[in-house]
Order: C-alpha cells, then structure tokens, then sequence
C-alpha cells in the first residue's frame, strides 16, 4: 500500500461537557496539528498516490473553516464534545468528501483509504481511519 502524508494546523477554543473533563469543562484554547494520510495499492498513471499540492491545499481549505473559531458556536458540533477524536473524524469526513467531489483531482479516484490524525501535543494525539466509500 502506497501513502502520501500532508500536514497543517488550526487553533481553536471550545470546552467540553462532562466531570470527566475536569478543568477543560472551561473554555480554553488549543492549537492542533493534523497528519492527513491517503493510500492506495497502486500509483496513478504519474507515478502518484494522489497530487500533493491538491491534498495539501484540501486539508488548509478544511482546517482554515475551523481556525480561530470557538467551536462551541459553530452549528455543526451542537451537543458534540469537540474532543480531539471528534475533530479527527470531522476533518475524515470533509476530506473524504472533497475526494468524493474530485477536488483532489483525477489521482484522488484510487485512493482506497484514509487517515486523520489530530495531534494535541508532542506526546498525545487520536486518529480516525477508514475505507473511503465511493458513493
């Protein structure tokens, strides 16, 4: 299998429900850095797994909709918990769409899955992963 990794970052606040969550129950901010995994068997006609000014640009386009925003405000996460595991299956979902929506251009057609991962500091991070659906 064949991967092609692209990376950014978006800054956020939001707080989080729950005892569990202890002190972060309390607005706060946090800064994220996001791996976005595309694979696929075999490469592409040019020897690609997907363009990777395309993706990297997908993945600035997705985050750059999340930067500086406090995400307890923002619609589409009422009654989530932003948790850094939601956010990394969030960013799946949007990517997978713009790959469904060729936005990443013909290569994208072969990409047979992908990986979020959201890394919330140098020692913790969730990823969210799996099969891309050609719906």
């Amino acid at each position: 299998m064949y991967a092609l990794r692209v990376r950014d970052h978006f800054m956020i606040a939001h707080s989080f429900r729950g005892e569990m969550f202890g002190p972060a129950q309390r607005l706060h901010g946090a800064t994220y850095v996001v791996d976005a995994e595309f694979r696929r068997r075999e490469l592409d006609e040019n020897g690609v797994v997907v363009d990777i000014g395309a993706a990297a640009e997908a993945l600035r386009r997705i985050l750059g909709n999340l930067n500086y925003r406090n995400l307890d405000d923002e619609p589409a996460f009422k009654d989530l918990n932003t948790t850094t595991e939601v956010l990394a299956q969030t960013v799946f979902e949007r990517l997978a769409a713009a790959i469904r929506e060729g936005e990443l251009g013909d290569a994208a057609k072969g990409i047979e899955s992908l990986k979020v991962t959201q890394n919330e500091s140098h020692v913790a991070s969730a990823s969210y992963e799996a099969a891309l659906s050609r719906r």
